[in-house]
């Protein structure tokens, strides 16, 4: 499958800022970027840097006071593996890859440690397999209201729970939490979202079953096969699509992301998933 995508960020800044942007999709051997194009208004140096383990691009920028507008363009295919959810199964902690065990701790943003209690009451009896990580989604779909401009940049897993009441980054954090609690390992992906309403950067989150990260979206307002991966971490200050050091205002935030046919050009089609099936993605 083949998206294309334009971001389109703009600030006021009030004095000298440094940004620290996460915006570039990733290049994974799921996830081919065939072109993209970056233009910053007014002309800026560009420090870019890409982190070895997970591949999250990161981009620097050193911004004087005045407007900045900051473009992306980008054309991304995708394979998806799919893969039956009645064949996966969670990996007990002795059998887990070392590498792994970095999203099983809790953070700053997943407080795993904290919901362990309400995990177990919860889904401790489920079976130990994928469709406990569903029925997690499910409990976060059907609990907790998705409200925009109800929490805020503090608000971690342990206050959603509670509240129960939040965004897709609240969501994800959620989901992280509580499979971390059941010793599942647990991440968060940004991402930008085919058909997603209204149009703005997305968060879901990955969980290790089998032998790899499959991809998990509580809030269900997109196909799993619209995905389109920005970063992975072990939560959302990992990933931030801007990390600003000063004083910047948001004035302004448009992303468009259509799907593209066999030709090349925008089609209206649907990215309907396979019944039944499990999703990877990089």
């Amino acid at each position: 499958m083949k998206f294309k995508i334009n971001s389109q960020l703009k600030y006021n800044i009030a004095d000298f800022s440094t940004f620290i942007l996460n915006i570039s999709v990733a290049k994974n051997n799921s996830q081919k970027v065939l072109s993209e194009k970056l233009q910053i208004e007014p002309q800026l140096p560009v420090e870019e840097y890409t982190s070895p383990t997970l591949g999250n691009r990161y981009l620097r920028l050193n911004v004087p006071q005045g407007n900045l507008e900051i473009n992306y363009q980008a054309t991304v295919e995708i394979s998806y593996l799919e893969q039956n959810p009645n064949s996966i199964k969670e990996i007990p902690p002795a059998e887990l890859p070392l590498d792994s065990f970095y999203f099983l701790y809790p953070s700053r943003y997943c407080q795993s440690d904290r919901l362990l209690r309400m995990a177990a009451n919860e889904f401790g009896e489920l079976l130990p397999d994928y469709s406990r990580v569903t029925a997690i989604c499910n409990w976060i779909y059907e609990k907790v209201i998705y409200l925009s401009g109800s929490t805020d940049s503090q608000t971690s897993a342990y206050d959603t729970a509670t509240e129960r009441a939040g965004v897709c980054r609240d969501f994800a954090h959620l989901g992280i939490a509580f499979c971390r609690a059941l010793n599942i390992p647990a991440r968060f992906v940004s991402c930008y979202a085919y058909q997603l309403q209204p149009p703005d950067f997305h968060a879901c989150f990955e969980a290790y079953l089998g032998n790899r990260w499959y991809i998990f979206d509580p809030t269900r307002l997109v196909s799993e096969k619209g995905i389109i991966r920005i970063g992975t971490g072990k939560d959302a200050a990992d990933v931030a699509f801007a990390t600003i050091f000063g004083p910047a205002h948001l004035e302004a935030i448009n992303i468009v992301v259509e799907m593209l046919d066999e030709q090349g050009l925008s089609t209206t089609a649907k990215a309907m998933p396979a019944a039944g099936c499990a999703y990877a993605i990089g």
